[in-house]
């Protein structure tokens, strides 16, 4: 949902999955990064952006806007470029309030996401009153207008918002009315007439997982790129109830990402029933690692953005009275456990985690990495159980020890060659048994340069870990603590 300060309403979520393998970490803290490694800095490095909120009065706050400035990279504006705001009578236009966030993103070097030019909410009610054969002009004109005013000022657009009811089918909205489904190419193609560089998106809520909505935007999609239809991406609004993040999320954004569009995080949040308690406030920060994760593991997903800076900007608890702290700052702009599980699986405090003993987690595959009773056994990939035999420390000189620090991940026959086993055995001290946790997700073999590989990118119990060359796949990538 893309709530505002005005007409906040609230809406319907879908049930989804429990919290699968794949959200279950072995968090060890890590203190709040200094402004030596803030978040943006973090996923710059692994070449994703991280993204907030702004509306209103917040661009007044000198503590929420030093916050935002130094912590995030991109800028989608809540309100001020929507429709009842940015052309309130037909014809006139008011980009003021846009205007202010366009040029705070501008002085701290962040980009804009532009939201929303079509919505059948926050629709002023001059537009609801055209006659249904003028729709399609005023549409046009509207998204033509507002695009050429921001050409080169915003990275993309979510230009159909919301489209879909909960059963996949299209909302009966003024647009729709008028013109059919086919709107919505309408206003695609007339946003990249406007500015051919800008990224297309259609932004919609509970598609984050494989469900009836995501299978219908899905559809649309690929038909809207059979027709030669310029949309570039999906937002997944990611507004989720605290221990629900679909199961399915990672599934449905590579589906989407292999019809070569990009898919996008791009209103987070993670409410909890209040008062908050300690457990749900961790169960919090492994959720906003299972999204970051997420993301990381789809080569196509560009960022994920929260919806505000902190929970005092909020919009849930004006819309679902006894629900709240839903972001990764408290109301005193103070880091939570959420922060610190972002900043860890963007690889904060050196990169692959930040901490010096934990699990090693198979991102593609939503499972731990688990060592054998014996020694020389090839190295598999389980269920995570936070047990001993899935926890490792990295000692100083990069070695990865289990248990009692005897046992070590090991190359075997000091192999350098794609396919080499990885096993456990003792702890010797040499080159084959030091590992790099790199920033990019990996793990890589100081020896060989070889990356750590679940074979055949199985997800499955049991599935074998070896070395082989670095391909950027998603059963390379790992999140150590």
């Amino acid at each position: 949902m893309s709530p505002c300060a005005r007409s906040l309403r609230p809406r319907r979520s879908t049930a989804v999955l429990a919290v699968a393998a794949a959200t279950i970490l072995t968090f060890v803290a890590a203190p709040f990064a200094d402004a030596a490694s803030p978040l943006r800095s973090l996923a710059e490095t692994k070449g994703k952006y991280i993204g907030t909120e702004l509306t209103g009065n917040m661009v007044n706050n000198s503590t929420v806007t030093s916050l935002a400035g130094a912590q995030f990279d991109m800028v989608t504006p809540g309100n001020e470029m929507k429709w009842d705001t940015t052309e309130p009578s037909n014809g006139n236009y008011n980009f003021g309030p846009g205007d202010r966030i366009v040029s705070f993103a501008q002085s701290h070097n962040m980009q804009v996401r532009g939201h929303n030019l079509v919505w059948h909410s926050q629709l002023p009610g001059w537009v609801n009153g055209v006659p249904r054969n003028q729709v399609q002009g005023v549409m046009e004109a509207h998204i033509t207008t507002e695009v050429n005013h921001y050409k080169g000022k915003i990275y993309a657009w979510d230009v159909v918002n919301e489209p879909f009811n909960e059963d996949g089918s299209l909302r009966q909205d003024a647009f729709y009315n008028a013109m059919g489904s086919g709107y919505l190419a309408d206003a695609v193609r007339t946003a990249h007439a406007a500015d051919p560089n800008a990224k297309l998106y259609i932004n919609d809520y509970n598609i984050e997982g494989v469900n009836a909505k995501s299978n219908a935007l899905y559809s649309l999609a690929q038909s809207m790129l059979a027709q030669g239809v310029p949309l570039g991406g999906i937002g997944l609004e990611g507004h989720f109830i605290v221990g629900q993040v679909p199961s399915s999320m990672l599934a449905n954004m590579q589906r989407f990402a292999a019809l070569g569009l990009d898919v996008a995080v791009t209103e987070l949040d993670d409410r909890i029933q209040q008062p908050a308690s300690g457990a749900s406030l961790q169960q919090q920060a492994k959720d906003y690692a299972t999204v970051i994760n997420d993301c990381l593991a789809v080569t196509r997903c560009p960022g994920v953005s929260q919806w505000g800076v902190g929970d005092a900007d909020s919009w849930i608890p004006g819309t679902f009275p006894g629900w709240g702290t839903p972001t990764m700052y408290d109301n005193n702009y103070q880091p939570k456990p959420a922060y610190n599980s972002t900043a860890t699986a963007l690889g904060g405090s050196g990169g692959g985690g930040g901490t010096t003993t934990g699990a090693l987690h198979a991102v593609g595959a939503g499972k731990c990495l688990d060592t054998p009773t014996t020694t020389g056994t090839q190295l598999q990939i389980r269920a995570c159980t936070g047990g001993a035999s899935q926890t490792f420390t990295r000692s100083s000189s990069g070695e990865l020890s289990v248990s009692n620090g005897s046992y070590c991940l090991d190359a075997n026959g000091r192999g350098t060659s794609p396919g080499t086993k990885v096993i456990i055995w003792s702890c010797n001290g040499q080159a084959n048994q030091q590992w790099n946790i790199n920033a990019d997700g990996t793990v890589t073999g100081v020896q060989s340069g070889l990356c750590l590989d679940v074979s055949g990118n199985s997800t499955a119990d049991g599935a074998l870990v070896q070395l082989w060359t670095c391909g950027g796949g998603s059963n390379q990538h790992w999140t150590f603590g």
